[in-house]
């Protein structure tokens, strides 16, 4: 499933098993369409920054973070933040199943690639 328009984490991938990679749509540029539901779903690192979105040392964000809390590391204050980060980002599946219709997919896309991104289930 498309994700991150292909950007990933691309200048950190060497830190990461990969096989963790295999079949991902990489790209060195921002690509909507390689998206699982096609819509444009990430802001520029520098907007994160000037934003106060980066948390800790995962300037990449939160599936920076859980890709290096998943190998071992953990830093009990940084985990705290981002794991309320990523049960916050649940609303957006009440949002859907209360707007759309069961089994509509494409019933709001911007949220439901959200969702995917932060490992919530898109396809609800």
């Amino acid at each position: 499933m498309g994700v991150f328009e292909g950007k990933y984490i691309n200048d950190s991938v060497e830190e990461f098993p990969q096989e963790w990679f295999d079949g991902a749509q990489l790209s060195d540029y921002a690509d909507p369409a390689l998206n699982y539901f096609g819509v444009k779903s990430r802001q520029s690192l520098s907007v994160w920054r000037e934003k106060g979105w980066i948390y800790g040392p995962d300037p990449r964000g939160w599936f920076q973070w859980y890709c290096r809390y998943y190998m071992g590391r953990r830093l009990p204050q940084t985990d705290a933040i981002q794991i309320k980060r990523w049960r916050a980002f649940a609303r957006h599946a009440g949002q859907i199943r209360a707007n759309c219709d069961p089994g509509d997919i494409f019933c709001r896309p911007r949220q439901r690639q959200g969702l995917l991104q932060w490992a919530h289930d898109a396809l609800i």
